[in-house]
């Protein structure tokens, strides 16, 4: 097999360390401030008599401007916060413990862009919610995958399908009280950024002995 078809296996020493368990564990608790949060928040919007529409984007409205920044911590129901929270901790720790420098860049791009993108193109109406971000990482994730050879990635990108391909459909205007637009638009975003960042965060590849004896082989 060419060594362009191979799927490198991450070097044990850097993926099984003490300082690697550390920062899945971070991942993992990061991830769920986060959640915590948004849960926080909606709680206090709904304790306190808030409407989301204060809160949510407002395509070409001077006034939903602020949406862009509050809109993604905000949720119509209680159902809605819930089907967001799963995929957040699931996205949110996948991401900051495979890509933790991509991360810096990729968190605010499909937190802020798509609200940037649903303010400028969408129908009108009121955006709220978190999955705008979740469509991001879902893609992020899923082709950074497709085109690096680490077998984590490759794992990664496989269980994303798994839990989350069906999500393909939210990018098309089938349900009208759907917002489409932030999910197609997160989408791009996250694989643009997939593409872009495709030589970050490479784990140092396994090496084996049987690989220095064949450099020295003539041909």
């Amino acid at each position: 097999m060419s060594d362009a078809m191979q799927v490198h296996i991450p070097d044990p020493i850097y993926t099984d360390s003490d300082r690697a368990r550390g920062n899945f564990w971070l991942a993992v608790k990061l991830s769920l401030g986060l959640v915590a949060l948004i849960w926080i928040i909606d709680l206090l919007n709904w304790g306190l008599g808030l409407g989301v529409e204060d809160f949510g984007i407002k395509p070409r409205d001077l006034g939903g401007l602020p949406g862009i920044l509050l809109a993604p911590l905000m949720h119509g129901s209680v159902a809605h916060l819930i089907a967001n929270s799963v995929p957040l901790l699931v996205l949110g720790t996948a991401m900051l413990y495979l890509y933790p420098n991509a991360a810096l860049t990729v968190l605010p791009a499909v937190y802020l862009g798509p609200g940037l993108a649903v303010w400028l193109f969408a129908r009108g109406g009121v955006h709220v919610g978190a999955s705008g971000l979740i469509y991001g990482l879902i893609s992020y994730v899923f082709v950074a995958g497709l085109i690096r050879r680490d077998r984590r990635a490759v794992a990664a990108s496989l269980l994303v399908a798994f839990l989350y391909g069906a999500s393909i459909w939210g990018t098309l205007p089938i349900a009208p009280d759907v917002s489409w637009e932030t999910h197609l638009a997160a989408a791009l975003i996250g694989l643009v950024l997939a593409v872009a960042f495709r030589r970050l965060d490479i784990a140092p590849r396994r090496h084996y002995s049987w690989e220095d004896e064949s450099d020295n082989f003539v041909e």
